[in-house]
């Protein structure tokens, strides 16, 4: 039973983790077309973003939350966001360079993966 438990847990910490991630990526794409000329408007990302927030609201009130997803979930919501810009910086050079967004999204995924067990794990 606690092992049965354990999983539903950890895939609960997954979700949300991923929905933040979705969260990130939304947020940048609509900020990118509030500040970046060559971005033309879209719904999607608003619709992403909505359905986004409203699932992590959900997960929050049907799951309890460990101690460390809140801060883990925030890292995740940012390496969307960095990893959205990198993207686009790479599609639309002269917008600038993408090595800051780069290297702040693979430091979070490596603090994120420590955190998270995968990095330093030893079975």
């Amino acid at each position: 039973m606690s092992n049965e438990n354990n999983q539903v847990e950890r895939g609960s910490e997954r979700k949300t983790l991923i929905l933040a991630l979705i969260a990130g990526m939304c947020g940048d794409a609509l900020l990118s077309w509030l500040t970046m000329s060559e971005i033309s408007f879209s719904i999607f990302p608003l619709i992403a973003l909505v359905l986004a927030v409203q699932a992590l609201y959900q997960e929050y009130l049907r799951h309890p939350v460990s101690e460390d997803i809140p801060l883990v979930g925030l890292a995740c919501f940012f390496v969307g966001a960095f990893g959205h810009s990198a993207f686009l910086k790479a599609q639309y050079p002269e917008a600038g360079s993408n090595f800051f967004s780069i290297m702040v999204s693979l430091l979070l995924l490596l603090w994120v993966g420590y955190r998270m067990g995968y990095i330093g794990r030893r079975d």
